[in-house]
């Protein structure tokens, strides 16, 4: 299995060395990157084009290892012996299997995308060591060995929110999705608006970098905001006009909103235009 990229996702060359690189040594690819910068949907396109089915698992601040093994429940159980429900002698009928069950004993190889992993608790990365690793869990209830039929080709995203554990970082290939520059972004833009004038996209562009690379932001544009923009420019028929400004300086961009996304962006903008102003 080789990824060469696809139509719909614009894959740069040392990120389709990264995903061939894991495939090869059978080990997780752990991406970390910006929010917004493709982590998530990287997966969904190598399992498309790799045609392979994808199986999901995003992660929350409550969710635990043992939820993506699987779970028992005892009170559906305990419930149904109370009712006479004949189900109650097959624990098998009480066990739900998580998205690590589900890839180990899929029939044909799969991809299976472990998104976030940084939202939950420390010890969450540590806990599913061994099964990453030997592509096996035990199950107790059942006191059955569950192995992997066919490693799946495991995708980890991460937004940096946490450090994980040395021991786990070991376990995979990393790879960081830089910011796209400038003919990446343009090549990303023409993916989702094939038919954008080519003069609105160079004002948007310009316009876009200068608001990212305004000192202080709380939050800086990601991609898909960028993306966002543009479908309202278009949508409301903005005139390329209004994004330029008459001089070098920085203005405030028609439909702001749409690239920042707190009040105190938006603030440290307004005054930094104001006083460029002020200074002319």
């Amino acid at each position: 299995m080789k990824f060469k990229g696809s139509d719909n996702y614009v894959a740069t060359q040392d990120l389709m060395l990264a995903v061939n690189a894991a495939i090869t040594l059978k080990r997780p690819l752990l991406v970390k990157g910006e929010p917004g910068t493709g982590k998530t949907m990287l997966a969904e396109e190598v399992a498309q084009a790799l045609e392979l089915p994808l199986l999901q698992w995003h992660i929350k601040s409550t969710t635990k290892a043992q939820q993506g093994l699987y779970e028992y429940d005892a009170v559906s159980r305990l419930r149904d012996s109370q009712l006479g429900d004949a189900r109650v002698k097959d624990i098998h009928n009480y066990i739900v299997r998580g998205v690590l069950w589900q890839a180990f004993t899929a029939d044909e190889p799969v991809a299976l995308l472990i998104d976030e992993i940084d939202k939950a608790d420390i010890e969450f990365p540590n806990d599913l060591l061994r099964e990453i690793d030997r592509m096996e869990f035990y199950c107790y209830e059942t006191h059955e060995l569950i192995r992997a039929k066919h490693r799946p080709l495991v995708f980890i995203t991460s937004n940096n929110e946490k450090e994980l554990p040395d021991a786990f970082l070991r376990r995979c290939f990393f790879h960081y999705i830089k910011f796209p520059d400038a003919d990446t972004m343009k090549s990303i833009v023409a993916v989702h608006f094939p038919t954008l004038k080519q003069d609105l996209l160079a004002a948007a562009m310009k316009t876009f970098y200068d608001v990212r690379n305004l000192p202080g932001l709380k939050k800086k544009p990601s991609t898909s905001e960028l993306l966002d923009w543009l479908k309202l420019l278009v949508a409301e028929d903005i005139p390329i006009e209004a994004l330029h400004s008459k001089d070098s300086k920085v203005a405030v961009p028609p439909l702001v909103g749409a690239l920042l996304k707190n009040e105190q962006d938006v603030t440290l903008f307004e005054k930094l235009v104001f006083m460029q102003r002020n200074n002319r």
